[in-house]
């Protein structure tokens, strides 16, 4: 066996590493292969930590993202459809190629079930999540089945690049402008309703609940970013605050946000009191928030069908605060740290439903 350097870490629980600290450890521990030349590391474009993972094909470039949903974690089967937990599964998966600016082509979906649930049940899974790739022109093409006390669904998606190009969060630069597509805070907002809030309008109840329980990946905005010569993007899942900061720190830069030019949609601004928390932190949107030039935003706000804001700029890094939020008057308005982590969160209840 060969002999090489093994990645060391002071003695510590995983609920201390955290979940970027997990994922630094792997990143860390499975790149120690490029020094052996065991591995086909030389194909590969974007490692761990982007939205996907890139590697030089025979003819394109190649892209695969998993995602693991697990009941009482992620889903409360007492609050979500089956039909629901189908579409928010494949959706999800599908936003992560949209954010690489990718071409989806094929799904594994891995499922551990309680052998007491209804085939009809499961029945109601599928038909949700085949509508969502169906519109995609998605094929499902395998994956796994076990037993298990509660649900846990792990799907797969691979796809391709549209031509020699991908989107990453690793090439923005200072004095490019911060978009977005799209508005934020609505998959929160209906997180807030769904575990109790009341929201009188039926129309506007309908609106948050399928923001948040069957949300519309952005894949044709994805690419239509590439084709107008966007290089750096991510999809807001853990919210602008948090994502913006995973741009910064992999691009190793600062971002200034101008919280008046924030998109927020009517139905949260009416009727939730700290719609603002929800905009910057509330997470699960699946918008696709990107840094260009000023005349590349331009050209995406034409070419793109969806609303696309500026929202602010990126600026030379500084620390300890990669993301800084001003009001009207440019005084820093404060905020809590948004995004959901796992083991540093404690076990949740259910995060979007």
């Amino acid at each position: 066996m060969p002999n090489r350097a093994s990645v060391i870490i002071p003695p510590m629980k995983v609920s201390e590493l955290g979940e970027f600290g997990l994922i630094d450890l792997i990143r860390s521990s499975t790149t120690q292969d490029e020094i052996s030349g065991r591995t086909p590391r030389h194909e590969v474009l974007i490692g761990i930590g982007d939205d996907a993972a890139a590697w030089q094909g025979d003819s394109q470039i190649q892209l695969a993202t998993t995602d693991t949903l697990v009941q009482d974690i992620h889903f409360d089967l007492d609050v979500i459809s089956w039909e629901e937990l189908g579409w928010k599964a494949m959706a999800v998966n599908l936003s992560d190629i949209a954010a690489m600016g990718g071409i989806p082509k094929y799904a594994l979906l891995s499922l551990a079930l309680p052998g007491g649930l209804d085939a009809a049940d499961i029945s109601r899974f599928v038909n949700g999540m085949t509508h969502v790739a169906r519109e995609f022109g998605v094929a499902i093409v395998g994956g796994n089945v076990a037993a298990s006390p509660n649900v846990v669904i792990t799907m797969t998606i691979i796809g391709c690049a549209k031509g020699k190009a991908v989107l990453k969060r690793s090439t923005a630069c200072p004095g490019e402008h911060i978009a977005i597509t799209g508005y934020l805070g609505l998959s929160a907002a209906g997180l807030e309703m769904l575990k109790g809030k009341t929201i009188s309008d039926a129309e506007m109840g309908d609106i948050l609940r399928r923001a948040h329980l069957q949300p519309r990946p952005k894949v044709r905005e994805g690419q239509i970013l590439i084709e107008q010569g966007v290089r750096t993007a991510i999809d807001v899942s853990d919210g602008l605050i948090a994502d913006l900061d995973h741009i910064c720190e992999s691009s190793k830069v600062s971002a200034r946000i101008r919280m008046e030019q924030v998109p927020m949609h009517p139905v949260i601004t009416a009727n939730f009191p700290n719609y603002q928390e929800l905009a910057l932190c509330g997470g699960e949107d699946y918008e696709l928030l990107f840094t260009a030039d000023t005349a590349t935003v331009a050209r995406a706000k034409q070419a793109l069908d969806c609303p696309v804001t500026v929202i602010g700029d990126m600026t030379e890094a500084t620390l300890p605060a990669r993301v800084t939020v001003l009001d009207s008057k440019g005084n820093t308005v404060p905020y809590r740290r948004g995004g959901w982590e796992h083991f540093r969160n404690g076990v949740p209840g259910p995060k979007f439903s």
